[in-house]
């Protein structure tokens, strides 16, 4: 059995030769933690020696001096593990910048107004930009999304900002003239002039579902075809299933109005649901006069 001999002296030399030689190792690494730097710690060097052994100029007994201990008979330093033959590590790739949070009811600032101007340009009503992320910004990006055919969640994220950015739109149906259009299938009202849509705005129509009135069980729906704009009330009109605010009837009792809620599918009981400032737009525009077209599709 070989006793170890205490630290020092030409031992000594050695290792610190070899805690050099893994030091310059380590100061060559990324810091960043770039390809084949994973987990942060050394790797284990190999289980043998590949033929860096030190062996001093004889096994004899040394000569006399300061130290009466004697040297190691041979000393080996093992290399830390060497990259693979044939290449290097690949260079590290940057991390993609993490995306904006969505934008939501009761932001403001910059971004908001950003938002709204973009909206606006894009035909999608939300009256005068503000910055503040308030109902009708909601409304607005949920149409937006209706059209896309994106989540319908009335939050401004990556979807949305895209679907702003590829100029999402809905086409007009009709050709000629002025024509209110109410698509079902997305749950969005189009002001078209002569075939180019100028406003969008979000709806709910009809809910499909059975609801009783006067002791009659009535389907919720609001008829497909073209009509006309033949009666209006400036100011709440009372009726059996609640009132309408400033309504614009087109077919029987179903008619355009306001509503304080309008959400993003169909809930209504025939009726074309638009929030309040969005049916005051209506009224003052003067888009949806009696004689109007109305095109249900």
């Amino acid at each position: 059995m070989t006793t170890r001999p205490p630290f020092g002296g030409p031992r000594a030399a050695v290792a610190l030769a070899a805690a050099a030689a893994v030091a310059a190792l380590v100061a060559g690494c990324d810091a960043s933690g770039g390809a084949g730097a994973t987990s942060g710690a050394l790797p284990a060097p190999p289980t043998s020696a590949p033929g860096t052994t030190l062996v001093p100029g004889t096994t004899s007994a040394p000569p006399a001096g300061p130290s009466t201990a004697a040297p190691p008979a041979t000393a080996t330093l093992s290399p830390t593990a060497e990259p693979p033959s044939g290449g290097t590590s690949a260079p590290a790739t940057p991390a993609s910048p993490a995306a904006p949070p969505a934008l939501r009811p009761g932001d403001s600032g910059p971004r908001v107004l950003e938002l709204q101007n973009r909206l606006s340009a894009a035909g999608y009503w939300l009256g005068t930009p503000d910055g503040t992320y308030g109902q009708l910004t909601q409304q607005a990006v949920l149409a937006l999304q209706k059209a896309a055919g994106a989540q319908r969640d009335g939050l401004a994220g990556p979807a949305t900002w895209r679907a702003l950015d590829a100029g999402v739109r809905p086409s007009a149906r009709s050709t000629q003239g002025r024509a209110l259009e109410v698509d079902l299938a997305r749950q969005l009202v189009l002001v078209a002039q002569d075939g180019k849509v100028q406003q969008i705005f979000n709806t709910s129509t009809g809910s499909n579902t059975y609801y009783v009135s006067g002791g009659v069980r009535k389907l919720a729906v609001t008829p497909e075809g073209t009509y006309k704009i033949f009666r209006q009330v400036n100011g709440v009109d009372p009726g059996p299933l609640g009132s309408l605010y400033r309504p614009k009837y087109f077919n029987g009792g179903i008619a355009f109005h306001g509503y304080s809620s309008v959400p993003a599918y169909p809930a209504s009981h025939g009726c074309v649901r638009l929030s309040n400032p969005a049916m005051d737009w209506m009224w003052s525009s003067g888009v949806a006069e009696i004689g109007a077209a109305v095109h249900v599709y």
